[in-house]
C-alpha cells in the first residue's frame, strides 16, 4: 500500500517550513519524503508531507490545521511517490 501524502497549503514566509517540521518532531513522527514549492506569486506554498500510516495521523492532521499559517490539510493516498525521488521523477 502506498504512503500516505498530507498536502499543505500554507502561507509562504520564513519559519513556516520550522513551524511544520517542528510539529511532527514534538509528536516524534517521521517524515518521509518533503515537497515543497511557492504559488499564488510567492504569496503561498503548497507542501507535500509523505508520511507513515499510523494511529496517530489523525491527530497530527488536526494539529496542522490549527497552526496558524495553515490554509488548508488533505490527506491524499493517490500521490505517486516518485516526485519524492529526484532520481527517478525523470523515469
Amino acid at each position: 500500500m502506498p504512503k500516505p501524502v498530507i498536502e499543505l497549503l500554507v502561507n509562504n514566509h520564513p519559519g513556516v517550513m520550522s513551524h511544520i517540521t517542528g510539529l511532527f518532531s514534538r509528536r516524534a513522527f517521521n517524515l518521509e519524503g518533503i515537497l515543497c514549492g511557492a504559488i499564488d506569486g510567492g504569496d503561498k506554498s503548497r507542501m507535500f508531507l509523505m508520511v507513515d500510516e499510523d494511529k496517530r495521523l489523525a491527530q497530527l492532521i488536526k494539529e496542522l490545521e490549527r497552526l496558524h499559517d495553515t490554509l488548508a490539510v488533505n490527506l491524499r493516498h493517490d500521490i505517486d511517490h516518485h516526485i519524492f525521488d529526484p532520481l527517478r521523477a525523470g523515469a
